[in-house]
C-alpha cells in the first residue's frame, strides 16, 4: 500500500510516499513545498494545492495520512496552518483519495512508543524504520514521514485485528 503523508503548513508542507508490503516500510520519495513569505496569502494557497495535485496525479497513492492540528497559543500561525490544511484536505478530497487523520501525539506514540517523544527522536525512529536515507530536509519532510509511517501501523494493526477475530 502505497501512503502519502502530509505535515501541513503555510510556508513549508512536508511530504512523503512510504510504502508498506508484508510489514516492511520504504521510503519511495519525500521533500517539502516551500511558498514564498512576501506572496499574497491566496497564491501561496493555490500553489500548495497545485503541488498537491501534481504530486496525487504522479504517485496515485492508495490514501493520504494528514496531521491534525493542535491548539497553539500562537494564534496568526494557526490560522495560516488551517488554512493550508484545509486546501490540502480539499484537494485529497477533489482526487477521491481517502483520508486519514493522526494528532501529533499519534503520530509519535506510532512512531517512537512514546506520545510525548520529541523531534530528535521522532527522526531517529523514523530513519530507523524506513531504514533509507531520509533526504536532507526540514523537521516537516521527516515529520512527513512519520505520518505516512503512523498510517501504514494502524491499517497494519486493524488487518492483524481482523484476521484474530475470524
Amino acid at each position: 500500500m502505497l501512503v502519502l503523508g502530509l505535515d501541513p503548513g503555510l510556508a513549508l508542507t512536508g511530504w512523503a510516499l512510504v510504502e508498506g508490503e508484508r510489514g516492511c516500510l520504504r521510503l519511495r520519495d519525500a521533500g517539502c513545498w516551500r511558498t514564498p513569505a512576501g506572496a499574497q496569502q491566496g497564491r501561496r494557497l493555490l500553489m500548495l494545492w497545485e503541488s498537491l495535485g501534481s504530486l496525487l496525479a504522479a504517485a496515485s497513492p492508495e490514501t493520504v495520512a494528514i496531521e491534525r492540528l493542535f491548539f497553539s497559543r500562537n494564534t496568526t500561525t494557526a490560522m495560516a496552518v488551517s488554512q493550508a490544511r484545509g486546501v490540502l484536505v480539499c484537494g485529497i478530497a477533489k482526487a477521491g483519495i481517502e483520508i486519514a487523520e493522526y494528532t501529533p501525539a499519534e503520530v509519535k506514540q506510532a512512531v517512537t512508543g512514546s506520545g510525548s517523544a520529541d523531534k530528535r527522536q521522532v527522526a531517529r525512529m523514523v530513519q530507523m524504520i524506513l531504514r533509507d536515507r531520509i533526504p536532507e530536509g526540514p523537521d516537516d519532510l521527516t515529520d512527513a514521514c512519520a505520518v505516512g509511517i503512523c498510517h501504514q501501523h494502524a491499517v497494519g494493526l486493524r488487518r492483524a485485528v481482523a484476521g484474530a477475530s475470524r
